[in-house]
């Protein structure tokens, strides 16, 4: 299996990765996956569940995850959806107390090299 194989990559804790949402295109490779990728220099690896606090701070820091854009087979996003975020958004809305719920079972292991497994389990949701 190659690095950017879903199958062979760990989750934060040490299980296989399993998929962030089996309803949107998430991901480095638009397949469900926070999969880590060569090339991948946001390291779209965390699965948040999407809240309406986070989509605003996100969109105010010029990242609009709630508009659609079709042109970009995007539909947009909405609380409670489950989206493969950049390790460092998630860090800013941390730092400004809106961070999303994290999804362990789909949170690539590579997140523990810049958040600790003790604040991923603070922010964990059993989904």
């Amino acid at each position: 299996m190659s690095q950017s194989d879903p199958d062979a990559q760990r989750n934060v804790v040490g299980e296989p990765l399993e998929p962030c949402s089996n309803t949107l295109s998430t991901g480095y490779q638009r397949d469900g996956h926070c999969t880590a990728v060569p090339g991948d220099r946001g390291s779209h690896h965390l699965c948040a569940k999407m809240t309406q606090d986070f989509l605003e701070f996100s969109r105010a820091q010029g990242n609009d995850l709630i508009t659609p854009r079709p042109e970009l087979d995007f539909p947009g996003l909405n609380p409670k959806d489950h989206w493969c975020l950049c390790v460092g958004r998630w860090l800013e809305a941390h730092e400004a107390g809106v961070a999303p719920p994290v999804v362990l079972e789909a949170t690539n292991e590579t997140v523990l090299e810049a958040i600790d497994l003790e604040t991923l389990e603070a922010h964990a949701i059993e989904e």
